[in-house]
């Protein structure tokens, strides 16, 4: 069996290069194309290696998510095994209905709104929410009870705070009015600043937050300040984050967006319908 190895041209020219002087241009530039060459194959070769791995824990960082705001997080059980109690169905945004048109076990939305064939632009003067394109397929996640109704829906939700998109999970309650939890996994928004949307303290004031009025009004949203809970409106309002306005700005627009008609509304709608029978 033959192996194949350098031609008596290749050899001789590699020799020709190593035997010129070390202060000669053409063989400093050999030594600095080969170093580079060989510098970003030992560079490119982890990243190709690992981009597998990196696939497999964004996911399973979603899923973590999407367990912490439907409250099914749970110490000493893998995030796979309590995914297993989510369903997972991709919403047609256009007419709120499920389809089957992508899989939802390896369909990715961020992706997706790169792809013309699955999005859209959005017309500027609704797009309060700053996300240029939405796609025409979203997932949603349901969680029942032992009895198969509906316990916990949980939406994904995205869009421009002050420095980059902010995305996130909202999870609302049965009678799909009433907030259970808000979580972000991804943003660049200032820490000590907009960054608080990841604070704990802040995330614990969304529960039972109502969305919407008696008249339908989507009316969820940021206030300067801290709420009032004498005030009427307090259900409908949280605290702003103090020091980012344009944070709290994104935050209530991102809500309005994909809680209405260009974005789950439809959704929920049909949803609602079919809870009232």
């Amino acid at each position: 069996m033959s192996t194949s190895s350098p031609t008596p041209a290749a050899r001789s020219w590699f020799g020709r290069m190593l035997a010129m002087p070390n202060d000669s241009v053409q063989k400093t530039l050999f030594v600095s194309i080969t170093l580079c060459l060989i510098c970003s194959i030992l560079v490119a070769t982890p990243t190709v290696l690992l981009k597998p791995v990196q696939a497999v824990n964004k996911t399973l960082d979603i899923k973590r998510n999407i367990l912490e705001v439907g409250g099914l997080l749970t110490p000493g059980k893998s995030v796979e095994e309590a995914f297993k109690q989510v369903e997972t169905r991709i919403v047609d945004l256009d007419t709120g209905e499920y389809t089957n048109a992508v899989d939802p076990a390896t369909y990715d939305p961020v992706a997706a709104v790169k792809n013309p064939n699955l999005s859209a632009p959005v017309p500027v003067d609704e797009d309060i929410a700053k996300i240029k394109r939405r796609v025409r397929y979203a997932p949603v996640y349901l969680i029942r009870d032992d009895a198969g109704r509906l316990k916990t829906l949980i939406l994904p939700v995205h869009g421009y705070g002050l420095w980059s998109t902010m995305y996130g999970f909202l999870a609302l309650e049965p009678d799909l009015n009433t907030i259970k939890g808000l979580k972000f996994y991804q943003h660049l928004e200032t820490p000590g600043l907009g960054g608080e949307v990841d604070n704990p303290q802040w995330r614990a004031l969304w529960p039972g937050k109502q969305i919407r009025d008696d008249q339908g009004r989507i009316r969820i949203e940021l206030i300067k300040g801290t709420v009032d809970p004498g005030k009427p409106d307090a259900i409908f309002e949280v605290d702003g984050l103090a020091g980012s306005t344009l944070t709290s700005r994104g935050v209530t627009h991102l809500l309005h967006y994909w809680l209405g008609e260009n974005g789950f509304g439809p959704y929920l709608q049909r949803l609602d319908q079919e809870k009232r029978g």
